[in-house]
């Protein structure tokens, strides 16, 4: 029979072979279009390949610890693997979310009617792309800078405030220290999520409003047939719903786990599962 954790082990296993084969199907068809057929690619092409490979990273330095502890590989990992894999994990995990945003940022503008007050920036897009991602990387590893100065090895010592990870766990925070650094990942996190549900409602208002132009058209070529707005309305909704659902809930849990002396297994698994389901979302992004 298999032990609790063997069978934790090849959930995590699936699911990460799920999530990397995804992006990587999608991460490949990007840059095939690149290579070899340069005349389609269109300059969102570029945030989708970076979101799909920063989803690819989030997902392997975070489930694959998570898999070698339920498989009861324990402290394979010294202090520098330990510094290397959270910060790595922290800045992927933050790279994801501004990335998302900004393609959601990007569709909204992209979608805008010519006459809108957003129309101007049609013309910029391509050229905000890349200072973007700097912008990006450079916020997110000088956030997670504090992470390489309080990681070590995990040691059974408990610890009421510090972040616990299956191999890794972080010092002492002091509550300066410890306020500063939450502070500055939630208002990361709250300012580019509400630039993302902002810029998706906004193209739902806009749907909505197409569709009522369109329901006499509809009605008659296409009596039987759900009309798309609706359709692309709600996948945006849906995608929006299940994103802030699951970046909220991945807060949630490591706020309470800073605080919770007793460290639970399966609670630290659960977290890691929700952290990168997040990641799987670009398989139908396209569809916004």
């Amino acid at each position: 029979m298999f032990s609790s954790d063997m069978i934790d082990g090849f959930l995590l296993i699936f699911q990460t072979c799920i999530g990397v084969a995804g992006n990587l199907v999608l991460l490949e068809a990007y840059v095939y279009t690149f290579l070899i057929q340069p005349h389609l690619k269109k300059p969102i092409d570029v945030i989708f390949m970076h979101l799909t490979a920063v989803n690819i990273l989030t997902i392997l330095f975070t489930l694959i610890p998570d898999i070698m502890s339920s498989l009861r590989a324990r402290h394979f990992l010294g202090d520098v693997g330990c510094k290397v894999i959270l910060y790595i994990f922290r800045i992927s995990r933050g790279l994801s979310i501004c990335t998302t945003s900004l393609l959601s940022a990007f569709q909204a503008i992209t979608f805008s009617p010519s006459g809108s007050k957003c129309a101007w920036l049609k013309s910029k897009l391509s050229a905000c792309i890349i200072p973007s991602f700097l912008f990006f990387w450079a916020i997110n590893m000088l956030i997670y800078m504090y992470i390489i100065e309080t990681v070590d090895t995990r040691s059974n010592i408990t610890i009421s405030h510090k972040y616990a990870h299956p191999h890794c766990q972080t010092r002492q925070f002091g509550d300066h220290h410890l306020g500063s650094f939450l502070s500055a990942i939630m208002l990361r996190d709250v300012f580019f999520v509400v630039l993302m549900v902002w810029t998706s409602l906004y193209m739902v208002n806009h749907l909505c409003r197409h569709h009522r132009r369109a329901r006499p058209i509809h009605s008659s070529s296409l009596p039987c047939q759900t009309p798309p707005e609706n359709k692309a309305i709600h996948t945006i909704l849906l995608l929006v719903s299940c994103f802030v659902f699951f970046c909220c809930s991945n807060n949630l849990f490591t706020f309470y786990s800073l605080y919770t002396p007793k460290k639970n297994p399966r609670f630290k698994m659960l977290r890691g599962i929700l952290s990168t389901l997040p990641n799987h979302l670009p398989f139908c992004a396209d569809e916004k």
